[in-house]
């Protein structure tokens, strides 16, 4: 059996994404080093989005977990956020809270911290709104057999942001490559690209289940967004992080770049 589709196989029967997030996503005191990447994301995001002013009409989120972390700076730079997961249960995991629906995952503490890094913490209830506004589709999307009609409606991106999105899927380094290439199918020439990357991780495990990771390293990624037609803007590391033996890695990348006008997709 195909190596990629085993991988998904795996994450829609067991990958549990409100595990997930309560594991790697939340604020907390017993973990620094995962406060410090939290952190470290959402600064950069601020930076990208706010500062650097990163906008446009339309954010494609092309995404390994149900997280909105991403999207938060985003929702103030951009009309419209389209968001792709790769399973249904991430899908699902992401609208409960785009629906308040009972149950759905607790965002307060990083929504305040993005909030205060915009100048007003208290001001958190009216992010989640606005973000919520922002969001127009959530899809469901297989980014090891890209299908260009299941995007055939969509506008084209001023903005691919990818976080996560394909070291948990492809099984090896060439479909790895290949997915970024046909991926950036979406995005304009000149649009840019945003990539959050776990760097030299073999597993992560969530609850009872350990999941496998591609293995990539610094020069591996430049590589492949540089064959892909991109331009390298931007290179950013977290520092690594032991969380409660969940994963172990060597940090996480931040990657801007840039798509050349004058190449092809």
């Amino acid at each position: 059996m195909d190596q990629s589709r085993t991988k998904k196989e795996a994450l829609e029967k067991l990958f549990d994404p409100k595990e997930f997030l309560k594991a790697y996503y939340s604020f907390d005191s017993t973990s620094s080093e995962k406060n410090d990447i939290l952190m470290f994301l959402l600064r950069n995001f601020f930076k990208t989005f706010i500062l650097d002013g990163v906008k446009g009409n339309t954010l494609i989120r092309i995404g390994g977990v149900p997280s909105i972390l991403e999207l938060l700076s985003a929702c103030e730079s951009f009309k419209e956020i389209i968001v792709t997961h790769n399973t249904d249960r991430n899908c699902q995991e992401l609208q409960k809270w785009l629906k308040k629906e009972p149950g759905a995952f607790n965002w307060i503490p990083v929504v305040k911290y993005a909030c205060e890094l915009e100048g007003d913490r208290k001001k958190w209830a009216e992010k989640e709104e606005k973000l919520r506004r922002t969001v127009k589709q959530v899809l469901e999307c297989d980014v090891t057999k890209f299908d260009p009609l299941t995007f055939a409606s969509l506008p084209p991106a001023d903005c691919l942001l990818m976080c996560y999105s394909l070291v948990a899927t492809c099984k090896d380094l060439s479909t790895y490559r290949a997915a970024l290439k046909n991926f950036s199918s979406l995005l304009k020439p000149g649009g840019h690209l945003l990539m959050v990357t776990t760097m030299k991780c073999s597993h992560f495990v969530v609850g009872q289940h350990k999941f496998p990771c591609l293995f990539l390293e610094k020069e591996v990624l430049e590589e492949a967004v540089k064959e892909a037609g991109y331009d390298i803007l931007q290179f950013e590391m977290s520092p690594t992080c032991h969380a409660n033996n969940l994963i172990e890695h060597e940090g996480i990348s931040y990657l801007l770049a840039a798509k050349g006008k004058g190449k092809e997709d």
